[in-house]
């Protein structure tokens, strides 16, 4: 595949609470990130939006996706979309990162166990959640992502 033929990817964030996706999203542009950012504030859209159902039945489905998925999102949690997603081979190599002001041991483990590839605590202090979400800007930069729905040999 050359260059030309790879798709930029999308940065969908589930994220239910305002203010936070607003400063993910400031942070992460002032980071330099120019990819599109598509916010969901339930994991529910968080689905509808990765299989294209619902309110997404018509966005283009060859896009490169990167999910950055809080846990404790309304009527589907985000363990429960990061088992689905990962349940289905064709959705099964998106990235996901956990963001989440959930640090308990547990949950990083159980993060992990269902196929997260970062689990980052939200820091509650402003300038280290800031700084925080820079220093993932910065890594977004430079990270490869598989097409949605490449076969994996």
């Amino acid at each position: 595949m050359n260059s030309s033929s790879i798709q930029p990817m999308v940065i969908l964030l589930a994220e239910d609470d305002d203010g936070h996706a607003t400063l993910i999203q400031r942070n992460l542009h002032r980071a330099g990130v120019v990819n599109q950012v598509v916010r969901v504030v339930n994991g529910q859209q968080a689905l509808d939006y990765i299989f294209s159902r619902g309110e997404f039945a018509n966005r283009p489905t060859d896009l490169n996706l990167l999910l950055l998925l809080d846990i404790n999102l309304p009527l589907l949690d985000g363990f429960e979309v990061l088992r689905q997603l990962k349940e289905n081979p064709k959705t099964s190599q998106i990235p996901v990162i956990l963001l989440t002001t959930t640090d308990d041991p547990r949950d990083v483990a159980r993060g992990y166990a269902l196929g997260c590839s970062v689990y980052i605590t939200k820091p509650l202090k402003y300038e280290a959640f800031v700084e925080a979400i820079r220093r993932l800007g910065l890594f977004l930069e430079i990270i490869q992502v598989p097409p949605v729905g490449m076969a994996v040999s």
